[in-house]
């Protein structure tokens, strides 16, 4: 198998799942950018979560997370309380608004899932997950070790 062969594969799958994903959002009419859905994910995803904790699991640097908090704040889609672990820090949590953002995102990601997979087995699914979690997991292994190109 020629070396491009994964890397050409992997571009146009990335490539093609950000379309749908984009298209589908568009179908939902909403107007987010990619780090605002992903920011909020996290934020209904885990009631726990902080603008460290986010900043961290996304792999984006604090102030771009905290802007990103800001306009999702301004936008009544999330609300700030006291963390009681931590008086230095707040969790943030989806309003009534946001919740509903969240489904119009879960349907949104649920058609591309579908464009993508429509004619997959399970078997085939399960596979494609087992071996891109191997892929991600060689990475972060790699990377945690030092081992640089």
């Amino acid at each position: 198998m020629p070396d491009n062969l994964l890397s050409e594969t992997l571009h146009q799958l990335m490539h093609l799942y950000t379309n749908l994903l984009r298209e589908g959002i568009r179908r939902q009419e909403l107007e987010l950018s990619v780090t605002h859905i992903r920011t909020l994910k996290c934020v209904c995803h885990d009631l726990q979560s902080t603008a460290q904790s986010i900043a961290k699991r996304i792999e984006r640097d604090k102030a771009q997370i905290t802007r990103a908090l800001n306009d999702l704040l301004a936008a009544d889609l999330i609300f700030k309380t006291d963390n009681p672990l931590d008086g230095r820090s707040q969790l943030l949590q989806p309003t009534a608004k946001g919740k509903g953002v969240m489904v119009k995102l879960d349907a949104a990601e649920d058609w591309a899932r579908k464009q993508l997979t429509q004619n997959l087995t399970t078997a085939e699914l399960t596979l494609f997950f087992r071996v891109s979690r191997n892929m991600i997991d060689n990475v972060k292994n790699s990377q945690t070790s030092g081992k640089n190109i």
